[in-house]
């Protein structure tokens, strides 16, 4: 169960004070857009952690017993808590409830990376087990019928698509492609599917192709040959995930593939 769904489940039944990082400065333990959850015998989420995360606590404790407070504290790390990192941090208190649900839903959503995965193999699974950990929201596609697993974190979607390169045209606003199907013709269908949006929409700001650069000079040629310019086909990342990692198991590449999306937050 995500952070943020199980904030919401528990907001059914008390109230909380939400606890956002508004704005940073310098060096600091997270960034803005962060959030906690506090409620009276529970936290969900973090901050940071430290004496900053303690302080905000014992303050949204004090505003959910009704103490009237400030809403908006600005924290100075080094001279006011000790916290060796020594930068700023603006934090807003926003006491919430049941009510709340819905635009909260809205609001915490969007700041999640949405994800296209496109292949149901090993790898494939690997990252969603990943990836459904972190502030991702992703859409798992394949042509295949029964290829997905029951049990799925809450943050994945899955769809069938035939042809599976017509999903492209459907993925949401800034999603970052993953290309990893069963099939090297099903890939180069849906990179190029993948370009021809890009060329006409500048709207996935990453394409990452999994293989070699074996596969990959071989995929530059066909899609070359198909009308793409030099161009074009820098915006594909082939081979994926971030660089020196050199075991080759499904679990491995996923831990590569997930750091590189990570780096794009």
């Amino acid at each position: 169960m995500t952070a943020l769904h199980r904030f919401l489940t528990k907001l059914q039944g008390e109230a909380a004070v939400l606890v956002r990082v508004e704005s940073t400065k310098g060096s600091v333990p997270r960034e803005a857009g962060t959030w906690m959850a506090v409620f009276a015998h529970e936290l969900i989420a973090t901050i940071g952690g430290g004496r900053l995360e303690l302080d905000a606590i014992a303050h949204a404790r004090a505003l959910l017993g009704g103490t009237p407070l400030a809403l908006q504290i600005n924290y100075k790390l080094g001279p006011t808590l000790g916290q060796c990192c020594g930068g700023e941090v603006e934090l807003c208190f926003e006491r919430v409830h049941a009510g709340d649900a819905d635009l909260l839903r809205t609001r915490l959503t969007a700041q999640i990376m949405p994800v296209a995965l496109f292949g149901a193999g090993h790898v494939g699974l690997a990252l969603v087990n990943i990836l459904g950990t972190l502030p991702m929201q992703v859409l798992w596609i394949d042509s295949r019928d029964q290829v997905f697993p029951d049990a799925l974190p809450e943050t994945v979607r899955c769809e069938h698509s035939d042809p599976v390169d017509g999903a492209v045209a459907g993925l949401p606003p800034e999603s970052r492609v993953l290309v990893m199907s069963f099939s090297h013709a099903e890939d180069l269908d849906i990179v190029a599917a993948c370009l021809r949006r890009q060329r006409e929409r500048a709207d996935l700001p990453y394409i990452g192709l999994i293989g070699s650069k074996t596969k990959w000079a071989s995929f530059r040629q066909r899609l070359l040959a198909r009308g793409f310019s030099e161009a074009e086909l820098a915006h594909v990342t082939c081979p994926i995930g971030v660089p020196g990692i050199g075991d080759k198991r499904p679990e491995a590449i996923a831990v590569g593939v997930a750091a590189q999306l990570l780096q794009g937050l």
